[in-house]
């Protein structure tokens, strides 16, 4: 089991590719905050639902000075063919060896209808202008999530 981040933790530093194969760094945001979520997996309906609920919230949360990343163990290939179906504008990057995901406690143990597996944490973490982390939520709900956070981030 990954250890979960808390408050005032270093965010791990992470180079990973976009849907496009261009590699995206953690560093490439410094002096912005950032907001990075990790989910399961592209094109399916609870990831799809958390996926537009960012894209359509971007500019607003992009005017308060934040960036949103969205991290999965899928290929860049099947990113591609999200962003395209979905008209996402969230960065998308693959995390297909989950070294990320375990690195940001997004990967490990988890219930899945009454059942233990292994598998992706859906979390968010909220990361300052400096890399340092300002909130980890994890065990969170593809549905209204997005709502939630701008109202926890007071904005």
């Amino acid at each position: 089991m990954s250890e979960r981040l808390q408050p005032g933790d270093t965010a791990p530093a992470f180079t990973l590719p976009d849907a496009d194969g261009k590699q995206v760094s953690l560093a490439d945001h410094r002096g912005r905050k950032v907001i990075v979520y990790f989910y399961p997996a592209a094109l399916t309906p609870g990831c799809t639902k958390q996926a537009c609920d960012f894209t359509d919230n971007l500019d607003f949360l992009a005017g308060h000075g934040y960036d949103v990343i969205g991290v999965s163990p899928d290929k860049p290939e099947k990113l591609a063919k999200f962003r395209d179906k979905e008209d996402l504008k969230v960065t998308l990057l693959g995390d297909p060896d989950k070294t990320v995901l375990t690195a940001y406690g997004a990967f490990g143990e988890k219930k899945l209808y009454g059942k233990t597996v292994t598998g992706v944490i859906r979390s968010t973490v909220v990361i300052d202008e400096d890399g340092t982390v300002e909130r980890a939520l994890y065990n969170v709900k593809a549905t209204g999530h997005v709502a939630k956070i701008i109202k926890d981030l007071g904005l």
